[in-house]
């Protein structure tokens, strides 16, 4: 089973990521890279940056036809597990965004913080970014500003009205020294950890090589999606449906009492542990 050392928990809670020892095996890649060609299939129209929800099978009703084989490396154990270790022992997924960027023309993600997006209060998650092919420096890996969630603070985001990125907000000059940005450079099968508050973006792919990572979304259940809060509500750049976004109860059990694991299931998928 995979765990976090007690180093790479301190390297996560002081810097606000951590890339794990952990890897996916090289056949469980393989099986999600054919995943990724079979979504990129299905929904033609949809720019490959913009797959999110794809863990929910068929019409997610975000305007991407999902596959199941996401939700299943999604609700992994042993990435659960690796969850558990940074966010406590009640883990609740909540979501899953592809980022497939084209060679030569795959979109830049603007400089942000998650928490501007998301209806989770109090705000607290764990994003695991799980690369399907290598991610480096010259095709638009991700990069992140260290220390940068330690403040817990959310700072102003400025809506651009453009099409050439994957999120339509981008940080206001000046609340940040991109100086500092760390380069996550990740091999096939690795994956990297922050947190919610962790400034990040990713430069445009003008490279010959296709980068594609997944992000899979968990909150400890400590926390409320708020399905009636629309954080930059129409601004994403993305389409999204918090009202009917389905959750899973993957390990322990609901602190908050407020959760709802019913809204969006199809009653084929278990919402909660066992």
């Amino acid at each position: 089973m995979a765990r976090l050392s007690p180093d790479e928990i301190a390297r996560y809670q002081r810097e606000g990521w951590v890339i794990p020892r952990f890897r996916l095996p090289p056949p469980r890649v393989a099986q999600m890279h054919d995943a990724l060609e079979e979504l990129i299939r299905r929904n033609p129209g949809v720019r490959p940056e913009k797959l999110v929800s794809a863990h929910i099978e068929g019409d997610n009703g975000e305007g991407v036809r999902g596959s199941r084989q996401f939700l299943d490396l999604a609700m992994d154990p042993e990435i659960v597990e690796l969850v558990s270790g940074v966010i406590g022992e009640d883990v609740i997924l909540w979501g899953c965004h592809v980022f497939c960027k084209p060679a030569s023309e795959g979109y830049e993600t603007p400089w942000h913080q998650d928490g501007h997006y998301w209806p989770i209060r109090p705000l607290a998650n764990c994003t695991v970014w799980v690369a399907l092919e290598p991610s480096t420096s010259a095709n638009g890996c991700l990069r992140v500003i260290p220390r940068s969630h330690q403040a817990q603070r959310l700072y102003p985001h400025l809506h651009e009205d453009r099409t050439d990125l994957t999120l339509n907000q981008r940080m206001a000059a000046g609340s940040f020294d991109e100086a500092e940005a760390v380069d996550l450079e990740l091999e096939p099968g690795q994956m990297s950890l922050h947190d919610v508050y962790m400034i990040h973006g990713a430069r445009a792919n003008t490279s010959n090589r296709r980068r594609t990572g997944v992000a899979l979304r968990y909150m400890p259940s400590s926390s409320v999606f708020e399905r009636d809060i629309r954080p930059a509500d129409g601004k994403t750049g993305v389409a999204v449906n918090f009202a009917q976004r389905p959750l899973w109860l993957l390990r322990g059990v609901d602190r908050s009492g407020r959760n709802d694991f019913r809204v969006g299931h199809r009653g084929d998928t278990p919402t909660e542990p066992g």
